[in-house]
C-alpha cells in the first residue's frame, strides 16, 4: 500500500503554504496598519511576520496527516 502523504507532497505543500502565508500576511498588514505605517512598510512587516503562524500551522497539519495516513 502506497502512503497517502509522500515526502515530495509534504515539501510542495510546505512551499505553497509559505508563499500563501507571506501573501496573506502582506495583505493583512496593509489592511490593519496601512494608514498608520504606510502601505509599503505594513506589507513588508506583514509579509515578514505572516509565515510565523502559517508555516507552524501547516507543519502541524502535515504531521497529523502523516500519522493518520
Amino acid at each position: 500500500m502506497q502512503p497517502t502523504l509522500s515526502y515530495a507532497t509534504a515539501v510542495v505543500a510546505l512551499v505553497v503554504a509559505t508563499f500563501a502565508s507571506i501573501a496573506g500576511g502582506a495583505v493583512g498588514g496593509i489592511a490593519v496598519g496601512g494608514k498608520a505605517l504606510g502601505n509599503e512598510l505594513a506589507a513588508m512587516l506583514g509579509g515578514f511576520y505572516g509565515p510565523l503562524a502559517g508555516v507552524a500551522g501547516i507543519a502541524i497539519g502535515l504531521m497529523v496527516l502523516a500519522m493518520i495516513g
